[in-house]
């Protein structure tokens, strides 16, 4: 097995990796979580409801107003939550080898 890893971190090494639009692995793991496994359950989906119900009266652009930056801050939200997780898994994977 450490053969295997030591060949890998060489050709890493050697051929650095690109991410494309995402800022790194962690990113790029959870774009393909996020996008296999939607998060619309039924909770988020009532939030959403009360939200818009509270809305309720106002004109279309100002809702959106309020709906997008709601999104993205959801989004961003669960975006750091799942790559801090990742990370705390690589943590403890690494503290049980020692």
């Amino acid at each position: 097995m450490k053969n295997f890893y030591d060949v890998l971190n060489r050709y890493v090494s050697e051929n650095q990796p690109h991410f494309g639009d995402g800022e790194s692995v962690l990113t790029l793991l959870y774009e393909a979580y996020s996008e296999c496994n939607r998060l619309d359950d039924a909770r988020v989906k009532a939030d959403f409801n009360e939200l818009y119900q509270l809305m309720n009266g106002m004109e279309l652009r100002d809702m959106d107003k309020i709906i997008y930056p709601v999104c993205k801050l959801c989004r961003d939200h669960e975006r750091s939550g799942f790559v801090e997780g990742i990370r705390i898994g690589i943590r403890l994977a690494q503290e049980l080898k020692k």
